[in-house]
């Protein structure tokens, strides 16, 4: 008797992780305030800073009369502000949270911390989809609309699931073999984008496509932010919902079987929802690589395994990450902007390197 009550108030049979993977350093509930003050702090800034420096006092003064109706004050200030800067603001924080829920969402369905969309496949096969749109038929007046969000989707869904059969060849579920394959029909989906690029014929064309390649947010628009800001709160609210599944799954699908959770209809889900966000969040900004690699690893180093705490903090770091990288990539040269890709991928390929350092190290 006391041995079955004991049993009953462990962590795994909850569905929970054990203490070793949900103590973290810091607790989940002040580090959340602290990403949320820093992440309305980085938001001013991105909207003052820039080729023309706009005071503090204008920008919150030009952002309150448009939340209350008011008529806007005649200058240039209102239409920096109101019709450049803030949507793209926003749009960098929805992109870098997307990218942070769905990172930490694709690590859990792999069990792989060393696992995101972008090493999966999942953003190349979204990007092909929205090229092939804009190359052969979507055009340029469309590129930024449904269709394009439509056909980026498509492209995450058929890559993932191509992704799934090839490491689920001859039964069984290996990781390793998930990433492996990934990787491979990345490269090779990346391969025939860039056929596509070149076959637009269209010199200019050619030019945007390859910068949105890259990750890009310069396009952002209050109708751009339409897309991101239904699917990202809620995906987070669905996997929430789904934290204790998503806790079961680290400890292996024996176990989570065990504890009632049917793990062949939650990974078909988590496939669906991921596919589903990769596709809007490349479809508005590019493939922008390595923010979902780094942010759900960085968080669950600071506050544990726990999907409960985790998905919270990961949406607020990645929001965070990425409004700060996209400062710096319209801040940093006089003459042009560098494309947010190239700066991500700066910062997470000694992360990457780092973390498979870690785990050669452990031996896992």
């Amino acid at each position: 008797m006391a041995l079955t009550l004991l049993r009953r108030r462990t962590p795994a049979s909850r569905g929970e992780p054990s203490s070793r993977d949900t103590r973290g350093t810091l607790p989940a509930g002040p580090s959340a305030a602290v990403l949320a003050v820093a992440l309305l702090a980085a938001l001013t800034a991105a909207v003052a800073w820039g080729s023309t420096s706009i005071p503090l006092a204008e920008v919150w003064g030009v952002v309150g009369r448009r939340l209350t109706g008011e008529a806007p004050r005649p200058g240039t200030g209102d239409l920096i502000v109101w019709q450049l800067r803030v949507p793209r603001a926003l749009l960098a924080a929805l992109v870098g949270a997307g990218l942070g829920v769905v990172g930490t969402a694709v690590q859990a369905l792999v069990r792989n911390p060393l696992a995101d969309p972008y090493l999966l496949g999942v953003s190349n096969g979204a990007s092909l989809g929205a090229v092939a749109a804009i190359v052969l038929g979507a055009g340029a007046g469309g590129a930024l609309g449904l269709g394009l969000s439509g056909a980026a989707f498509a492209g995450a869904l058929a890559t993932f699931a191509l992704v799934w059969a090839v490491a689920r060849r001859g039964g069984g579920f290996a990781p390793l073999r998930l990433v492996l394959a990934g990787v491979a029909i990345g490269q090779f989906l990346s391969g025939f984008t860039s056929y596509l690029v070149l076959r637009a014929g269209d010199e200019q064309q050619t030019h945007s496509v390859l910068f949105w390649l890259m990750g890009s947010l310069s396009g952002a628009t209050w109708q751009l932010l339409a897309a991101p800001a239904v699917a990202v709160p809620l995906t987070l609210l669905w996997l929430l919902a789904r934290a204790r599944g998503l806790n079961a799954l680290l400890m292996g699908d024996e176990t989570a079987a065990g504890l009632g959770v049917d793990v062949a209809r939650l990974r078909r889900e988590l496939f669906t929802a991921t596919s589903l966000l990769t596709g809007v969040l490349v479809a508005v900004s590019g493939a922008i690589a390595f923010v979902a690699l780094m942010v759900p690893h960085a968080c669950r180093l600071l506050v544990g395994g726990d999907h409960r705490r985790l998905l919270p903090v990961a949406a607020l770091s990645g929001a965070l990450l990425l409004v700060v990288v996209d400062l710096v990539c319209r801040t940093a040269l006089d003459t042009q902007e560098l494309p947010v890709g190239v700066v991500t991928s700066l910062i997470g390929a000694p992360a990457l390197l780092y973390l498979l350092h870690r785990r050669l190290g452990s031996g896992a």
